[in-house]
């Protein structure tokens, strides 16, 4: 007899959940995370030690930007460092065990009064990284190749921050692993 297949658990709620607006730029926005939000940029490198794949979440139909791709991530718990909550949120959404990754940098997106912190990371030594949709908040996640990503439709924020995310982790200085 097989095991069951695992159903996504429900929603991971905490005190950072909610909606800040603000007028950033003179435009009104609207942002999950009471207390700034982040997310895990993972890549994994090509023999030649460029960006190959990342790992991507199809976001769920009723989310905010529903349908797109983007990364796990998600609103920051009160006292919650970036890099926790990245983690965090990778470990709830995609099943990513946060001692298989190095972080190798950071990319913020400052509202003033609300931020986005991308956590970009690698496969830590030889960890083998298997993602998947571990809750209700992902249709699916997997690795992309890095020349199928612009096919896809990405959530908007992650389209505009994607060329500054891989220069981060094509700079020589993080290309080993």
């Amino acid at each position: 007899m097989t095991a069951p297949i695992p159903r996504p658990s429900p929603h991971h709620r905490h005190d950072g959940d909610g909606w800040v607006e603000c007028s950033f730029g003179g435009e009104p926005h609207r942002h999950w995370g009471r207390f700034g939000a982040a997310g895990l940029f993972l890549a994994r490198r090509s023999p030649d030690g460029r960006v190959a794949d990342v790992v991507l979440q199809h976001r769920a139909l009723w989310s905010h930007h529903g349908g797109t791709w983007g990364i796990p991530g998600g609103a920051l718990a009160s006292g919650e460092d970036v890099v926790a909550g990245a983690l965090r949120e990778s470990a709830e959404e995609a099943g990513i065990v946060p001692a298989a990754v190095r972080i190798i940098g950071q990319h913020t997106v400052d509202h003033g009064l609300w931020r986005y912190t991308t956590v970009v990371a690698e496969p830590a030594g030889s960890a083998r990284i298997e993602p998947r949709a571990t809750d209700a908040e992902s249709l699916e996640v997997r690795w992309v190749s890095r020349r199928s990503v612009s096919r896809l439709p990405l959530l908007p924020a992650f389209a505009v921050a994607l060329p500054s995310l891989l220069a981060l982790c094509d700079r020589p200085e993080v290309s080993s692993i």
